[in-house]
């Protein structure tokens, strides 16, 4: 059977905890194949000075590594706020099965919210997408963070 959309977010919120511990954003993502996840990462932009450091561009980098291709045309990646532009690119490049987030990202989404990249019929590829899974968890951790971040600043 293999590990469930749900048990995957579970892994991928972990990660996002860790990002918001390190002072960033906490976004984590996953990477499945066959069942087993075989990538996780979290944002690192603010511990590496790389402003691609999303949790999705890193997770992408691992799988391909994992997998010895950059096609991961058989991945789902799992991630907790919706993907950026740079981010939605990197799936439709890596050409990923399907994309599951949790929440929204109403500034900056570019896969429901401000844009719709993933379903572009006009690109060479359109994952499947899923959304709202684990919405609750991922929202709340994202509203403690930038709640902490602006009481602190």
């Amino acid at each position: 059977m293999g590990i469930s959309d749900e048990q995957a977010m579970q892994i991928a919120l972990e990660q996002a905890r860790l990002a918001g511990e390190m002072g960033d954003v906490p976004v984590g993502a996953v990477v499945v194949h066959d069942g087993k996840v075989i990538a996780a990462r979290h944002n690192e932009r603010e511990a590496t000075g790389d402003p691609t450091a999303h949790a999705e561009i890193l997770a992408l980098r691992d799988a391909a590594a994992s997998l010895g291709r950059w096609r991961l045309n058989d991945c789902t990646l799992v991630v907790t706020l919706e993907p950026c532009v740079m981010c939605a690119g990197a799936i439709i490049n890596a050409r990923v099965e399907t994309l599951v987030y949790a929440t929204a990202d109403l500034k900056g989404g570019a896969t429901a919210s401000l844009y719709n990249v993933c379903s572009d019929p006009r690109l060479n590829h359109n994952p499947n997408v899923k959304h709202g899974v684990c919405v609750h968890e991922a929202t709340l951790l994202l509203k403690e963070f930038f709640a902490q971040k602006r009481t602190s600043d």
